[in-house]
């Protein structure tokens, strides 16, 4: 894996980590688009493949967002890895380097609240009213003041009277 190492070093100028078998680039936040459309064009690297796009809650430092790139070619992948500060959290789009990274962008921005500066549609995909950013490790969670239904049983609701249940019998016995 020193290939894919040495590569990143060399065609983008970053600090590069290996480690558990993933081998990660540490990219400036000005410098993201530019390091992964160049990651994504160099030959040997070949990352023409975008497989993810997420979100690090690093709390209280701030946050990270990662990108997955893989070549089919070589059967090798990496990572790009930028940080934002906790208080404005922003990074450059990347919609204009893989047209599929718009969905990634929009659950990123509703999840954790990372704005992606450029980005065409940033509206919310998965929740409903509200700018809550639930994965973000310093969201408190809604007090319920309703029991979740289900976790009662019937039988010990305080109505006092007990749901008919059949008896359980021993396997192969007299019914």
């Amino acid at each position: 894996m020193s290939r894919v190492d040495d590569r990143l070093r060399e065609v983008l100028g970053i600090g590069v980590t290996f480690a558990y078998g993933v081998v990660t680039g540490e990219v400036p936040a000005e410098r993201w688009v530019e390091a992964v459309r160049a990651a994504r064009d160099d030959e040997l690297l070949d990352g023409v493949f975008f497989d993810l796009l997420t979100v690090v809650d690093q709390h209280p430092r701030g946050f990270d967002v990662v990108v997955r790139m893989w070549s089919v070619r070589q059967r090798h992948g990496f990572l790009l890895r930028t940080a934002c500060a906790r208080e404005d959290p922003r990074v450059p789009s990347l919609i204009g380097v893989f047209a599929g990274a718009a969905w990634h962008e929009r659950q990123a921005a509703e999840m954790f609240g990372v704005t992606f500066d450029g980005h065409d549609d940033p509206a919310p995909l998965l929740l409903s009213g509200g700018a809550r950013h639930p994965l973000r490790k310093d969201n408190r969670l809604e007090r319920r003041d309703v029991p979740w239904p289900g976790a009662v049983d019937p039988a010990h609701s305080g109505s006092g009277r007990r749901p008919p249940r059949r008896p359980l019998r021993p396997p192969g016995g007299w019914p």
